[in-house]
């Protein structure tokens, strides 16, 4: 059991929960995952721990109530108690040796991309974070990730926020000043493929984060799978990290359709089948 020692709500859709798991603070690093189980009758889904603290034994996780598992965790408070809490898992993020670094979120992607930020920035590398979100209500984390950042960017579809557009258009205009030896990318798949079809042409190398539909994260199911370089990887073995640059971005966007049915009949909380919300990057 692990209890969780702090709630706290970032906008209406989004929450973040500090979870007490010394063994697993003891080893976590940027990039890596852990997988949870709410009850003994819930489903197994993968969170990215946004941030963990080894004097305190604590794993941050943050997650958007999406579907049933989600919404079920989403219903716990401080106090309360999640049954299975299992990682770290996946491969670290390497930052070792960069620069000059630009670190893209895209919605929730901004959790994942801030431990990325943390870290590079306390290496003495320059960074530019660069986020996005639909609308003014749906910031997360702005004052976290300024401190870890040289320069932060925040644009809005909307404009609400005094900056209308997307990441990508950001990038852009920060290439014309700026040579980044690293950008990394985390948020829709979307998003991503149009990031790395933007720093394919300069030759910057571009790691992004793959969410794929995940069950157990040791590599057996085989539910994970992407394409990389026309090979089959596995994203909680092999990743979650891969180069953006060879990732099949068009078999990944059909996986990831497969099971929208399933999701909104488990949302509705008809049955226990569905994804509940695979969130991990």
């Amino acid at each position: 059991m692990f209890k969780i020692l702090t709630k706290k709500v970032l906008n209406h859709q989004v929450k973040l929960m500090e979870i007490q798991a010394p063994l697993i603070a003891k080893k976590a690093e940027p990039g890596q995952f852990i997988i949870l189980r709410v009850d003994e009758n819930g489903e197994r889904i993968p969170l990215t721990i946004a941030a963990f603290d080894r004097e305190k034994g604590t794993v941050t996780i943050i997650f958007q109530e999406v579907g049933m598992t989600t919404k079920l965790l989403g219903s716990l408070n401080e106090g309360d108690f999640i049954l299975d809490f299992v990682g770290p898992l996946g491969v670290p993020t390497h930052l070792d040796g960069y620069k000059n670094v630009a670190v893209i979120g895209g919605g929730l992607g901004s959790a994942i991309a801030y431990p990325q930020a943390k870290k590079l920035f306390a290496s003495g590398a320059k960074v530019d974070s660069i986020l996005g979100f639909r609308n003014k209500d749906m910031i997360i984390l702005e004052d976290e990730i300024k401190k870890v950042s040289t320069n932060v960017f925040i644009t809005t579809d909307d404009g609400s926020n005094g900056c209308k557009g997307f990441v990508s258009d950001i990038l852009k205009q920060r290439l014309e000043e700026e040579k980044y030896d690293l950008v990394i990318a985390i948020g829709p798949l979307m998003m991503m493929k149009v990031i790395c079809d933007i720093t394919r042409p300069l030759g910057i190398k571009t790691i992004v984060s793959m969410n794929p539909i995940m069950i157990d994260g040791t590599g057996m199911c085989g539910g994970c799978r992407v394409t990389v370089d026309g090979e089959t990887k596995f994203a909680c073995v092999d990743g979650p990290d891969f180069d953006g640059h060879l990732v099949d971005f068009e078999s990944a966007m059909n996986r990831q359709k497969m099971y929208r049915e399933e999701e909104a009949v488990s949302s509705d909380h008809k049955c226990r089948i569905g994804l509940g919300g695979n969130q991990r990057g």
